[in-house]
């Protein structure tokens, strides 16, 4: 035999590492012994070796408890004289029996049972003669005299008859049968009854019934019956087909229990290990075997190969492999092309290419496998130049590539450009019968992880290119990788020569593309698509309208939405719960708060309309900002009649937007359930029940609810003014000062809400020392005063009869570049009648009007007061009229 050459030279071999060495579930190859010693290992050729000879081999054995594997050549004479007088006897008794059993069987044709001829008396070795003669020609003539037997009494203890029958079940699939027979034969069962089971596990191992392999198993356990080598070697072989671990482990762990050695089972279940990348638990096997005193066979070191090779540990499949070589087994491909793969994986080829010139020193020629795993490893190692040398090798041997060789190749051809090889290798995709959309979505993928999508158009032509016109599915593909790279107009050309007709398919896909479009921000992609894509005058798509409407809002075309939805409104088609929120949030996005209270119009007349939660949350902050309280109230209670389920959101956008509109104990009852849930309200929400609770005078739950909002981190300058102004509005000034205090040991500026509310307080109250404190800490920390401000100072001074104060405060208003407001005025004119200045009051009335502010109630319910104060009785019934005329 040639000399191997791996990536570690043999012939430096130190004996020492190559014991095997059981660490932490993880064993290492050794030379000096593969799960002990050399002289273990069965010397058997590579190619006559599989699992289907190994079972038939223990089965063998099994039903021979003295067979050693080895016969007999030397008899002696007398002996040789006594078997063939034996023989002789047996014979002569053997045609006799046979000819009794004929004379039972009418044979027109086809065998059939002569049952006028037989009868109770026939013996047990008769019927089961018949029934065994039947079983091999028709099932439904083994089951019928089956049924005879059962009824004259040849069933007792008769477990070859029901063996037979068991055979014929598993052909016909009756497993239901076969479990009732189970049931029968349940008090004639004996430990070493193992054929009835192993019949049925036989034929599941034919049919690749893995889940009902394992329940005939554990039955043959619940029965006390003991499983035999072949029990074990077919039920591992099973689950090795169907990848099922957990039975494979359960199965394998009761062989080793009982001390049953089968060596399949140690091969399969490391295959399924390694299969399944757990590959310490594929030691862990390896490991058993040497445990377990296994003598190895060449699936064994097969499999333990596969397994190192797998996991990237090549020095112990590499040693694996030249154990092989010294235990005496003929070189094996399999064996090299195991290791091939390992190098490919763990992007080692040039101990690959060593490997490969191996080969046909050690008298093998590479095979088909050996060529696409060396093509498959070059790929990997990004070398297109060698892995188009194997794979041309491949093609020239007359060998097939597989699917992974084609994606290998074709990812390299996008990458390195090369277009020509990418057709040929497009060819070869359909020759070995790959799907036209699926080598579409390859080639798609490999250009695109190349960054090279724009050429593709130049690689689809011909046939493949006619394929993708007439099917759907490609065409649709090939047009959504185009319009994710923004290559529009390549696939508004391939929509446009396409020769499917398909109406709906073809609205579904114009929408997904438009779709695609909006989620990747492309919007003037979308437009465009739009813009070219057939339409139908006299039924609109809905849908694509209504995607068109929103992406237009997005853009800020919303002269262009409008047009669109105009459009559909003529056209009588009734819009869904998704197109009103679009169109709803368009108006809204426009500042069309009119436009939009007329599309929820709409919608109430169009009974069929159900609003989701996303519907109702934008319904909600319109009649906020609408301010229609009346709305929001019907709304809250039509939202608790639809049933939808609450989240988060939906309970902050309820109690923001209906906390005027409910009354306190309503938004509470809302806010104490939504915390209930495990939901966390916002600082909006919370500043909004902190408003709620102060107004209401509720101070309590107030201070609680401040607490758990610091405990969430949820506080804000919202906050601490929305507590201080409640403090301050209850005339708790105290309260109100500890709070500016601990606002600004939190870190927190004073705001100038806080400190206009701290102003109205103590002025409402005539602190005005203090009053005079805010203002002098205000301008201390450059706070600018803003309108509230000023108007709070009128108020105030107005109240004391300070005019000149109040005229001072006019004066900086004017100096800070401010012009008085309505409030302004109407303080003013409340001010000026306590200072019994009724003319400079109605003087305010005809400044208001030539500063462009028009009047309202409380204008001329001051003015009325301040003249009725004044004695000025006739002019304020004037005014009282002048009111009533007004219709205020």
């Amino acid at each position: 035999m040639g000399s191997l050459k791996f990536s570690i030279s043999l012939d430096g071999f130190d004996s020492k590492k190559l014991n095997f060495n059981l660490s932490s579930s993880c064993l290492h190859v050794g030379r000096a012994g593969i799960f002990n010693s050399l002289n273990r290992v069965i010397k058997v050729k590579a190619n006559s070796l599989s699992l289907n000879s190994d079972l038939v081999k223990e089965s063998f054995i099994q039903q021979k408890p003295n067979y050693n594997g080895q016969h007999e050549n030397k008899f002696h004479g007398a002996k040789k004289e006594r078997r063939r007088e034996m023989g002789s006897k047996v014979g002569l008794r053997r045609s006799r029996w046979e000819r009794e059993i004929e004379n039972l069987l009418v044979n027109d044709g086809e065998i059939e049972v002569n049952y006028s001829v037989i009868g109770s008396d026939l013996s047990l070795e008769q019927c089961n003669a018949v029934l065994r003669r039947l079983e091999g020609c028709s099932d439904s003539k083994t089951l019928r005299f089956f049924e005879w037997m059962r009824s004259n009494g040849k069933l007792e203890c008769n477990i070859s008859a029901y063996n037979l029958v068991f055979r014929v079940l598993g052909r016909r699939e009756e497993w239901g049968t076969a479990e009732k027979l189970i049931l029968e034969l349940k008090n004639d069962l004996v430990c070493d009854d193992y054929q009835i089971f192993n019949t049925l596990i036989y034929a599941c191992c034919k049919l690749g019934r893995v889940g009902l392999g394992a329940k005939w198993f554990r039955m043959m356990l619940d029965h006390g019956v003991q499983p035999n080598v072949a029990t074990f070697g077919m039920l591992m072989k099973l689950y090795q087909k169907g990848w099922n671990v957990e039975e494979a482990e359960f199965t394998f762990s009761r062989m080793r229990n009982l001390g049953i050695v089968c060596k399949s089972a140690y091969s399969a279940l490391i295959t399924i290990y390694t299969r399944l990348n757990l590959y310490e638990k594929a030691e862990e096997v390896i490991g058993f075997m040497r445990e377990d005193k296994v003598i190895l066979n060449l699936d064994n070191l097969l499999a333990t190969l596969n397994a190192y090779s797998q996991q990237g540990k090549l020095e112990d499949a590499e040693q694996v492999l030249v154990l092989m070589q010294k235990a005496g087994f003929p070189p094996n491909i399999v064996a090299y092309n195991t290791l091939i793969t390992g190098y490919g994986k763990a992007s080692k080829m040039d101990a690959a290419q060593r490997l490969f010139m191996c080969i046909k020193n050690v008298g093998l020629e590479p095979d088909e496998t050996t060529y696409r795993s060396m093509t498959e490893g070059w790929g990997r190692a990004d070398n297109y130049k060698e892995a188009i040398w194997y794979y041309q090798k491949l093609r020239e041997f007359g060998y097939k590539p597989n699917s992974s060789n084609l994606y290998t190749l074709i990812n390299l051809q996008a990458k390195y450009g090369d277009e020509e090889g990418a057709v040929r290798t497009l060819d070869d995709m359909m020759k070995i019968g790959c799907q036209h959309p699926s080598i579409l979505g390859i080639l798609l993928q490999a250009y695109e992880r190349a960054g090279r999508i724009d050429k593709v158009p130049f690689l689809l032509k011909g046939p493949f290119y006619q394929h993708v016109l007439v099917n759907q599915t490609s065409c649709s593909i090939l047009v959504m990788a185009y319009v994710k790279q923004s290559l529009v107009e390549e696939a508004i050309k391939v929509l446009r020569d396409k020769v499917w007709k398909d109406p709906f398919f073809e609205d579904n896909l114009y929408h997904l593309l438009i779709c695609s479009c909006k989620d990747l921000g492309h919007f003037n992609n979308a437009v465009e698509i739009y813009t070219h894509m057939p339409k139908n005058e006299e039924r609109p798509n809905m849908h694509i309208m209504c995607t068109m409407i929103d992406i237009y809002s997005i853009m800020g075309l919303f002269a262009e939405a409008e047009k669109l939805y105009l459009e559909l409104k003529s056209s009588e088609i009734a819009l869904d719960t998704i197109g009103f929120t679009i169109i709803l949030r368009m108006y809204v996005k426009a500042g069309s708060l009119t436009g939009a209270c007329s599309v929820l119009d709409a919608m109430d007349k169009q009974k069929d309309v159900t609003p989701d939660i996303h519907l109702f949350r934008g319904m909600l902050r319109l009649y906020q900002r609408c301010d229609k309280q009346d709305k929001l109230a019907d709304l809250f209670h039509k939202i608790l009649k639809s049933g939808l389920p609450w989240d988060q959101e939906m309970y902050n956008c309820v109690i923001n937007c209906c906390a005027r509109a409910l009354p306190v104990d309503d938004i509470s009852r809302l806010f104490d359930e939504m915390l209930q849930r495990g939901f966390i309200p916002n600082t909006i929400t919370l500043n909004v029940m902190l408003y709620l609770y102060g107004k209401s005078k509720l101070f309590k739950k107030a201070k609680k609810l401040f607490w758990m909002a610091q405990k969430w981190g949820l506080v804000d300058v919202i906050s601490y003014n929305t507590l201080i102004a409640a403090y301050g509005s209850n005339k708790d000034l105290s309260k109100m000062s500890s709070t500016v205090k601990l606002m600004q040991f939190k870190g927190f500026s004073v705001s100038l809400e806080a400190y206009n509310c701290m102003l109205d307080a103590y002025g409402k109250e005539k602190q005005m020392e203090s009053f005079r404190n805010v203002l002098q800490k205000m301008k201390e920390s450059n706070c600018a005063s803003d309108h509230y401000t000023y108007n709070i100072m009128i108020n105030i001074y107005g109240q004391q009869g300070w005019i000149d104060e109040v005229a001072d405060v006019l004066t900086a208003l004017r100096e800070c570049g401010l012009k008085p407001d309505l409030y302004s005025y109407n303080t003013l004119i409340k001010a000026y009648g306590i200072a019994q200045m009724v003319e400079e009051a109605v003087g305010l009335v005809k400044e208001m009007r030539e500063n462009g502010i028009e009047p309202d109630k409380v204008t001329y319910v001051n003015l009325i007061t301040a003249m009725r104060r004044n004695d000025k009785f006739l002019e304020a019934v004037k005014w009282s009229l002048w009111m009533k005329q007004m219709g205020l």
